[in-house]
């Protein structure tokens, strides 16, 4: 099938315009998505060949008083390492058969056409990714991105390896690897709600956003005073709904894992984009087999941690 050059010009063009609408419609739609997409949380590499993200885990011991002439120590410090980690792919993409471009032939049709395909794929790409950062990075064979499952974990066993770190590796001392964790057991209370984020918290550095399931948001919910259900203002702007736990939004996901409750400071979160390929369109093409044009919708990036110990979860919650 030879194709229409025009109406293939039409849709690649119209595509690329609506690249950086599709990414903003993506990460609005879900509060992990909307966490992770601010200015401190989202970062832009322009490539290599694994992302590093550097991790503090001791303290500089030549920070002390002196008089006079006392010698300053200048003694060698450890206590900052690197977490590597590997690029992750994902894709979607936007066909349009041949039957559909012969009932579209105007430009406003051909348009037309192309917003609701692109609607189908924003929706399909919220889904998947949403499902994907709060599972343990081994969905579809090993190729899913890194999700809370395994970055929020406290075992210190093998097997809990993030980054190229194990904290079970023979020799270290890389228990500082793992995050807090508290085992509920039982009906969810405000006094293990605390728990946890007293764990997390050090000085002014605490948890930024609290996920957890609708059940035991409502839970939550109910576990509060009336006239203390605040809400935090910018996630409801954002049409999330939302309460407030020492002045923390608290908001659900039906993606989150049934009995936790996540403590997150996105901080320490970065959700990691490539600079060239975030969101970016293919032309659309003819394959010689297909009565059909399609593009390709490509993101190089990945999920990534560089303080575990912050970060935290209640498990076992029940309402």
């Amino acid at each position: 099938m030879a194709g229409n050059t025009a109406f293939d010009e039409i849709l690649s063009t119209t595509l690329k315009n609506y690249e950086t609408q599709l990414a903003d419609n993506v990460f609005t739609a879900r509060p992990l998505f909307y966490a992770l997409s601010n200015q401190q949380t989202m970062r832009t590499v322009g490539g290599g060949a694994k992302i590093v993200v550097p991790v503090l885990y001791g303290k500089n011991g030549t920070a002390k008083s002196y008089s006079g002439l006392d010698p300053i120590d200048v003694t060698a410090q450890t206590g900052i390492s690197a977490a590597e980690y590997n690029w992750g792919q994902f894709a979607a993409t936007v066909t349009i058969n041949g039957l559909q471009e012969a009932q579209n032939n105007s430009t406003e049709q051909i348009i037309d056409l192309l917003e609701s395909k692109i609607f189908q794929t924003q929706e399909s790409i919220i889904e998947s990714m949403n499902a994907m950062f709060f599972a343990d990075g081994t969905g579809n064979g090993g190729k899913d991105w890194n999700g809370l499952t395994n970055i929020v974990n406290h075992s210190t066993a093998a097997g809990n390896a993030l980054g190229g770190i194990d904290p079970a590796a023979a020799g270290t001392a890389n228990d500082w690897w793992t995050s807090q964790h508290h085992a509920q057991g039982g009906v969810l209370t405000l006094a293990k709600m605390g728990e946890i984020y007293n764990k997390c918290s050090v000085g002014n550095d605490q948890p930024t956003i609290i996920i957890t399931t609708r059940a035991l948001y409502e839970k939550y919910e109910n576990l509060l005073q009336p006239q203390l259900r605040y809400t935090d203002t910018k996630m409801a702007d954002a049409s999330f709904q939302n309460l407030v736990y020492r002045a923390v939004p608290v908001t659900y996901d039906d993606d989150c894992t049934a009995g936790r409750i996540y403590f997150l400071n996105t901080k320490y979160l970065q959700l990691v984009r490539h600079a060239d390929t975030w969101f970016q369109s293919t032309p659309f093409v003819r394959p010689h087999t297909l009565d059909a044009v399609f593009s390709q919708i490509l993101c190089y990036g990945q999920l990534t941690c560089s303080n575990r110990a912050r970060q935290g979860y209640i498990s076992g919650a029940t309402a």
